[in-house]
């Protein structure tokens, strides 16, 4: 009628309508595209944060960190590389690592996304501040960037109150691109970095453990040995 000879959209475009209202050449690149009808889709973002507290002093939280991985809470990174380790001329530590991990996703998110990669990478870049005792650790992934990206970011820091305790504040970001059931996508994704997040902390205490046993392990070594050189040298005087 009148309206739609006006230039008012009253329903649903036709997609031949479609394109001559979003054009190749006009459509924003911020709008990824929807391969199946060409409609441009808006990115979509959720984002999930956390904070948690480790009755560790934050020297001992960080060793840890430096060597979480491998460990047996975490068996979906199934690589690491140090790509790179250098010191600032503020003595904070800068580390760049390729983290190889399984995703694990559901058959059906896999159908979803239109891809059947199991193996994604992960780039992880940190910075130890000794002076400041603040950690930041950020991370993103390199694959299936043109369908989804998860951004964290990690800070470690002591507590304010108790400097036998450390302080981890964790978020991050989830960005689904141009594809159907974005919203189930992001719920399943933060509720799956949630699920590691404590699969990590679970991660840090287990490596505590650890090093604290094996310097319990050195001590008790070097006590031996001491002991046995002290008898020894009484045995020969």
């Amino acid at each position: 009628g009148d309206a739609s000879e006006a230039g008012v959209v009253i329903a649903v475009p036709s997609l031949e309508r479609t394109r001559r209202l979003f054009p190749l050449g006009r459509r924003s690149r911020l709008l990824p595209v929807c391969h199946h009808c060409r409609i441009p889709k808006p990115l979509r973002m959720k984002i999930w944060s956390s904070e948690h507290v480790f009755g560790h002093p934050w020297d001992t939280v960080i060793k840890a960190a430096m060597r979480k991985y491998p460990n047996p809470m975490n068996p979906s990174v199934v690589g690491v590389d140090v790509l790179d380790r250098s010191l600032d001329s503020q003595g904070r530590l800068h580390s760049h690592r390729l983290l190889s991990t399984e995703w694990g996703l559901p058959s059906i998110v896999k159908a979803i996304l239109g891809t059947s990669r199991t193996v994604t990478y992960i780039k992880e870049h940190s910075v130890v501040d000794p002076m400041e005792k603040k950690m930041v650790l950020c991370s993103t992934n390199i694959t299936l960037t043109n369908l989804v990206s998860v951004d964290e970011r990690l800070v470690y820091t002591p507590h304010p109150e108790n400097p036998e305790k450390t302080v981890l504040t964790q978020e991050a970001i989830i960005t689904v691109k141009g594809v159907s059931l974005s919203s189930y996508l992001e719920s399943l994704m933060a509720s799956s970095i949630s699920s590691n997040a404590r699969k990590g902390r679970e991660a840090l205490e287990w490596v505590i453990g650890k090093l604290n046993t094996e310097f319990e392990e050195l001590t008790s070594s070097t006590r031996g040995s001491v002991k046995a050189a002290m008898a020894a040298a009484s045995m020969e005087n």
